[in-house]
């Protein structure tokens, strides 16, 4: 089986890969989705989880938010609400150690 943690998945995703990105994070549609327009947003630096981001990728992790909910609506108006969440260690559901 192969470990998603080594080499860590989110540090090697190719950039055809993006939905969208800025200098300091990506948006990217998750490959097993829990609903239809899932995806993720991935600090470029290789961190534990959001509490690791620091101001500047907080910032640019909200950016990106914001410009998927609007990519989203664009190409899908019967959405009608979002779940942002993250996991935060194994005990909660987190599985791939790169904050997403």
């Amino acid at each position: 089986m192969n470990n998603p943690n080594n080499p860590c998945l989110f540090c090697n995703i190719k950039k055809k890969d993006f939905a969208h990105e800025n200098e300091l994070a990506y948006a990217s549609y998750d490959s097993y989705p829990v609903s239809k327009h899932h995806c993720l947003i991935i600090p470029k630096r290789h961190i534990k989880d959001y509490f690791d981001l620091n101001k500047d990728e907080l910032i640019a992790c909200d950016e990106l938010v914001k410009i998927m909910k609007k990519k989203i609506f664009d190409e899908d108006q019967s959405v009608k609400g979002f779940n942002l969440g993250t996991n935060i260690g194994k005990v909660s559901g987190q599985s791939i150690f790169h904050c997403h």
